[in-house]
């Protein structure tokens, strides 16, 4: 199926004379993305902090802490997280992702840096992805740090629940959903298959670390670059904005394409305040590398 045609192109609200020196900076190659929420919402995945983000919806998420320390808490975590996964995971990859996976297939990129969890940038055909912050559709045991596929505990919890009832109120952005109380109380827990120890989605939760390894790497990558590209981020957290900071300080071009203002608008070389895939699928069109189909 063309994706192109479900692009508007009379809904392009960003600047020509911006897009133009965007353009500019991503046909000469080098580029390094740095991707966070905003870059989903066009796929249905909601974020934290834009126009209609989850915090403006008084949603607090889990922080790493109270997932490790608190029984309870972690049993209220995989109810919603039940519901909420075949949500996450049917999730398909919009014009910004496979804009993205086209420029790579180009040539044009480095690599791409995500905040997000969700594997879009996977689905699109994106090869050389680090993901930041993990992938919710991997888990691990936090006693014995065994991984498996959410998918493979998916269907062990719902061995384990088949007459469970929990109705979702809303989804929030980390992949779980509002479940009332009652429901949370009657859900079943599943541990580890290995030793019994507690999962978790391997994501880095709110006052958790990135691994060292991972933030390792992702200096590198911009040290490798020639520019860097920032979309749909605010930046609000240290984790990504560091990136940006250090090209800052190597002087390279740095574009921020993101609704709203970011935390490093001041180091942008050029800042694109628009919806990010009719601005991307421009961009696409001026590159001269247009995404034509859907990944199956």
């Amino acid at each position: 199926m063309s994706i192109r045609s479900s692009v508007a192109p009379d809904i392009v609200s960003a600047d020509p004379t911006s897009l133009s020196t965007a353009s500019a900076i991503l046909r000469r190659g080098g580029v390094l993305v740095l991707s966070g929420a905003g870059l989903s919402t066009e796929s249905g995945i909601p974020d934290y902090r834009g126009p209609s983000g989850a915090y403006s919806r008084n949603h607090t998420p889990i922080t790493y802490q109270l997932f490790r320390d608190d029984p309870r808490g972690r049993h209220r975590y995989w109810a919603r997280s039940y519901i909420g996964w075949p949500f996450m995971r049917d999730k398909k990859p919009n014009v910004g992702h496979l804009s993205v996976a086209a420029w790579e297939s180009a040539g044009l990129l480095t690599g791409v840096i995500t905040q997000n969890v969700d594997s879009l940038h996977h689905k699109a055909g994106s090869s050389s992805v680090i993901d930041l912050h993990g992938r919710l559709d991997t888990v691990m045991c936090m006693a014995c740090g065994l991984r498996g596929s959410r998918d493979a505990l998916q269907s062990r919890i719902s061995s384990q629940n088949s007459d469970w009832e929990g109705v979702a109120k809303s989804f929030n952005p980390d992949g779980d959903v509002e479940v009332a109380d009652a429901a949370v109380d009657s859900f079943e827990m599943v541990d580890c298959s290995s030793c019994g120890g507690p999962l978790k989605p391997d994501v880095v939760y709110f006052g958790e670390s990135v691994p060292p390894a991972r933030v390792s790497d992702s200096y590198a990558q911009v040290d490798a670059a020639s520019s860097l590209l920032v979309l749909g981020s605010s930046l609000h957290v240290y984790s990504g904005r560091r990136f940006v900071t250090h090209a800052h300080k190597l002087g390279l071009p740095i574009v921020i394409i993101n609704q709203g203002e970011t935390k490093a608008d001041d180091l942008a070389t050029v800042r694109i305040d628009a919806p990010l895939g009719a601005t991307l699928a421009s961009l696409s069109d001026m590159s001269c590398c247009w995404p034509t189909d859907q990944p199956n």
